[in-house]
């Protein structure tokens, strides 16, 4: 059933067919590997779960780096309670009730779980915090990220456009980050961002709007 539906979305939506390439491929090379070996990090490092959900990605860095600073970013508030109820008590893991962008304010994002979006239209929707990424590193100094995975439904077009901006972007060690299609500009956007980020990191790997990592240069 699930291939059929990809077939009919590749028939519906010609522009579609890079990012179901890139799965197929990701699938073939057991590319979620690539998302599960962390053993790199260092007792201290700073990681920052853009997007944490319910914390799994966040479970699986301190499963092999347990001393690693966690900064969890989460703006829906039933994930948010979650998240704080799970992880009381740790003094290396931090939730942050924000969506970080380029902003500081509220905005609407849809509700539709792990897919809540600010792109996206699910129906429902709900007001989040939001916090400009200039704000928030005035509040929480941070020199470096060792590593930062984004998630985020749409809003890593807003955030990565923001981080470079600000100059905070050459805190990034490593970025692993799925960009999302859900319109055919967004191609042109996925560009724009990568462009930019060539400035100051390498494409270490990348399945178009699947997963890609960003490496800082020397």
């Amino acid at each position: 059933m699930a291939s059929l539906k990809r077939w009919l979305d590749r028939r519906r939506n010609p522009w579609k067919c890079v990012f179901h390439d890139a799965f197929k491929a990701w699938r073939r090379e057991n590319g979620q590997a690539r998302l599960s070996c962390y053993d790199w990090l260092t007792p201290g490092d700073i990681v920052f779960d853009v997007g944490a959900f319910r914390g799994e990605w966040t479970d699986t860095v301190l499963r092999q780096q347990p001393g690693a600073q966690m900064h969890l970013f989460e703006p829906h508030p039933g994930f948010v309670a979650s998240l704080e109820e799970k992880f009381a008590g740790s003094g290396n893991v931090h939730v942050h009730d924000i969506a970080i962008g380029s902003t500081t304010g509220t905005m609407m994002l849809s509700d539709a779980g792990d897919a809540s979006s600010s792109v996206a239209d699910h129906g429902k929707a709900f007001e989040a915090r939001t916090l400009s990424v200039r704000d928030f590193f005035d509040a929480t100094p941070v020199e470096r990220i060792a590593l930062m995975k984004v998630n985020i439904e749409g809003g890593e077009y807003d955030l990565l456009p923001a981080l470079i901006e600000a100059g905070e972007i050459g805190k990034v060690g490593r970025l692993q980050v799925q960009f999302h299609l859900f319109s055919p500009e967004l191609k042109e956007a996925r560009d724009r961002v990568r462009a930019a980020l060539e400035q100051t990191h390498d494409c270490a790997w990348s399945y178009p709007f699947v997963w890609e990592e960003w490496r800082l240069r020397a």
